[in-house]
């Protein structure tokens, strides 16, 4: 076993199929197979189903996903620690963020990283629950993530640093309801029409939090494509439920920005695997949060 094979195998995992894996690899799909089959008569297992040309996973290749991620995520360290003695001139780091987070604060935490390390690039991957961050930092597909959460920060599988709080919003069109106004009671969402996003995200469980409390509105669009939000709003369809971090964007783009009463936020939080973070990743997070290096 090589740790090629293991990188041959993940790259199967994660593109859905040998072309699709050999194509992003720029290898030969011939060359893929004949790696992933020596792999398979070192491991004594098929790992993968060949039906057709789809390549679906059996239980022994279910089980080897997790430890092929730490292995290769562990080289990468490795070559990472040694490419640290010049100083992060090159290199990726990898972040997940949900979508609200990746466009604040992860902005600005990139642009300070990226104002000390312009030779290291950030490579963001899209989680859309805390949950989904979480699993992506713990099985090593990346070594960062950006969450929010309404509870506390997650903290038996991953470390997690507090990194602020976002306050919920209305976004709404120029000529939609609560003309003139800067804040709108919760109350007063009763019979809105309301754009919201998919379950296990922070703002859909605001929205379905006010249900509870007797606040009935009507769902006008439900949508997991949280860039679409924005669009809907100024086309008139519904006002939507955000978090503070599309303040800036909305009122750019011309729409209506209120703060709702009583105040009430999203946790954010930087999380990382607890060992073995490359030295791009642990300059990553002494930049994004200052008082972490401390």
């Amino acid at each position: 076993m090589d740790i090629r094979q293991l990188e041959y195998f993940l790259a199967i995992v994660d593109q859905g199929g040998f072309h699709r894996a050999a194509t992003a690899l720029y290898v030969s799909q011939p060359s893929l197979s004949q790696s992933v089959r020596a792999l398979e008569r070192d491991l004594g297992s098929d790992l993968f189903h060949r039906v057709g040309r789809r390549a679906v996973l059996t239980e022994a290749g279910r089980a080897l996903i997790e430890p092929a991620r730490a292995a290769v995520r562990s080289l990468a360290t490795a070559r990472a620690s040694v490419a640290a003695v010049h100083e992060l001139r090159t290199g990726p780091v990898d972040v997940a963020a949900m979508p609200s987070q990746a466009v604040e604060p992860l902005t600005t935490m990139i642009r300070a990283f990226s104002g000390r390390h312009p030779g290291v690039s950030v490579v963001i991957k899209a989680a859309f629950t805390s949950r989904d961050v979480v699993e992506m930092v713990r099985t090593g597909t990346v070594e960062l993530g950006l969450l929010a959460t309404t509870g506390p920060l997650p903290d038996k599988e991953v470390v997690a640093l507090p990194a602020g709080e976002q306050r919920f919003v209305l976004v709404v069109a120029p000529d939609g309801p609560f003309a003139g106004r800067r804040e709108v009671a919760c109350e007063e969402l009763a019979g809105q029409r309301l754009i919201v996003g998919q379950r296990g995200t922070g703002m859909r469980a605001y929205v379905d939090g006010l249900r509870e409390r007797g606040v009935t509105y009507t769902v006008a669009a439900e949508t997991e494509h949280r860039v679409a939000l924005l669009p809907l709003v100024l086309a008139g369809v519904g006002s939507a439920v955000v978090t503070e971090a599309w303040r800036a964007m909305a009122e750019q783009a011309g729409a209506r920005v209120l703060d709702i009463a009583p105040r009430s936020t999203l946790n954010i939080g930087l999380v990382s695997r607890r060992t073995g973070l490359s030295p791009a990743a642990r300059a990553f997070v002494t930049t994004a949060l200052p008082r972490a290096g401390r």
